[in-house]
């Protein structure tokens, strides 16, 4: 693992997501309340073990990715940046165990990694997509800058799409925390 990869919050360590990860990200992955919400949905062990790969790949590709969020220690949830799939962009995304969320833990670990985003992997535009009835990932997103950018309908659901973009020549992106 590439040390300058590894976050510090005041809180939280975010460390890009490895082998020693796969069991925390097989939980959480697994479970609806946390990953139902999610591009993509509950994970099975296969699609678990699959998406870790293309991380650990997207890492060394792109130099930006998924990362394990611990707080004390303890695994608490994911956050990063990944090309989404459906060509919108590069997309911040996050999910926490339940137990974590409330505490402005999100928050914390979304700003650093959008941070990481902008300033070290020098992306100009990064997205974020929250169903327009999820409120706290809504909030998230909103208290860390980004603005919302468009809407568009998934599988029955309105989702907000959100944006940060760094303006030109100004290394420095267009939020603040």
């Amino acid at each position: 693992m590439n040390p300058a990869c590894v976050l510090r919050t005041a809180r939280l360590v975010l460390t890009p997501v490895g082998g020693s990860d796969l069991a925390d990200l097989r939980a959480i992955k697994a479970d609806p309340s946390v990953f139902a919400v999610m591009l993509g949905g509950v994970r099975d062990y296969a699609q678990t073990s699959e998406d870790l790969a293309n991380d650990v790949v997207n890492w060394g590709r792109y130099g930006f990715g998924i990362w394990a969020i611990r707080e004390n220690g303890r695994f608490v949830g994911i956050t990063g940046l990944e090309h989404r799939a459906d060509g919108r962009g590069v997309a911040l995304r996050f999910a926490l165990w339940p137990e974590a969320q409330g505490r402005g833990l999100a928050r914390e670990a979304a700003f650093a990694a959008l941070r990481f985003g902008h300033e070290r992997a020098g992306l100009p535009r990064i997205v974020a997509v929250a169903r327009e009835s999820n409120f706290g990932s809504r909030m998230v997103l909103g208290g860390i800058g980004m603005r919302v950018a468009g809407t568009f309908e998934q599988r029955g659901y309105t989702m907000l799409l959100y944006e940060s973009v760094m303006p030109a020549g100004d290394g420095r992106s267009i939020i603040s925390h």
